[in-house]
């Protein structure tokens, strides 16, 4: 889902129709606190990636002011910032990207480079999304599954980690059964794969 947060309306509907061209849902905000607002109620990422266009010079909320809120909150990553800007200059551009802006477009911008960009964005915002879905998995594994984990990444046997954490071999499987369970997945090379 592509956001755009702008307080020209003309604009808004113009990035709109140019998402809809290259099939990129989007949604359109007329101000920071709008869009503020909308992520204070929930906002829900979209398995098909995250991605905020958004103005710098806006009355009341700035972009930048909405962009530190967002990094504040640690969601830059879920959600990558393009900046568009009338009035940019380098050093502006140069700070952004520094602070982890994916990108910063002055007006007027290329169509083409800009819609490249943003699905670029939309794909960081999925692999973000799958990272984040990983640790959550792992954060569900209890501390003992966490020792069975780190053994079978170093591809040890059932009965080798049993030996090692002075358990049973039923109880190992029992705790494998478990990992797979709450990682999602069916085998000790699935596990490695997500984990690399």
């Amino acid at each position: 889902m592509l956001h755009i947060v702008d307080d020209e309306e003309v604009l808004r509907d113009a990035l709109l129709w140019l998402a809809r061209s290259r099939q990129i849902e989007a949604k359109t905000y007329a101000n920071g606190e709008v869009f503020l607002a909308t992520i204070d109620q929930g906002l829900v990422f979209a398995k098909e990636g995250d991605c905020l266009l958004l103005d710098v010079r806006m009355a009341e909320l700035s972009g930048t002011a909405l962009f530190d809120i967002l990094s504040t909150r640690q969601l830059t990553q879920r959600l990558p910032v393009i900046f568009l800007t009338g009035h940019g200059d380098v050093p502006m551009a140069v700070d952004s990207l520094k602070r982890g802006a994916f990108d910063f477009f002055e007006k007027p911008f290329n169509d083409n480079a800009l819609m490249d960009r943003v699905e670029q964005a939309l794909q960081q915002s999925i692999k973000a999304g799958e990272a984040h879905q990983v640790q959550l998995r792992l954060q569900s594994l209890s501390q003992r599954e966490h020792e069975v984990l780190e053994l079978i990444l170093q591809g040890k046997m059932n009965k080798n980690i049993a030996d090692e954490l002075g358990i049973s071999m039923r109880t190992v499987e029992v705790h494998r059964a478990h990992i797979f369970d709450k990682m999602q997945i069916k085998s000790a090379v699935e596990l490695a794969g997500l984990l690399k």
